[in-house]
């Protein structure tokens, strides 16, 4: 007889009676009434059945996801390196910025040993005097 007892259980466990289903209704109501703003409807929207199996619903969440990934890297597969073309332009680009350095470096070189010349010369003649 214990038996039996636990089969009608576990029975009514999986059915839902009405009365459940009301005192379920009742309460939503009563939370929808607490957070409800003056421009939403008065009654509570019943909440959405989706017919799908749980296989299903988690498939497209798991296939959202991964399209969302997809895009956030989406960019970064589109970077490319520079070709052969644009590795030669590079080059020359850095080779002239070089040399006009050096032309710099080289004439205030120069004017810093004609300053410096100048300097002696007129140290000099200031002796003189």
């Amino acid at each position: 007889m214990d038996g039996e007892d636990d089969s009608n259980l576990v029975i009514k466990k999986r059915f839902v009676s009405e009365a459940e289903l009301d005192e379920r209704r009742k309460r939503r109501q009563e939370e929808w009434e607490k957070v409800r703003k003056p421009e939403d409807p008065k009654e509570c929207p019943e909440e959405a059945y989706d017919p799908r199996s749980l296989y299903e619903r988690l498939q497209e969440q798991k296939d959202r996801k991964q399209q969302e990934y997809e895009e956030q890297f989406k960019f970064k597969n589109m970077v490319r390196g520079l070709d052969e073309d644009e590795t030669n332009f590079l080059d020359e680009v850095s080779r002239q910025q070089e040399l006009i350095e050096k032309q710099r470096r080289e004439e205030e070189l120069e004017e810093l040993k004609e300053y410096r010349s100048n300097l002696n010369k007129v140290g000099i003649s200031a002796e003189n005097k």
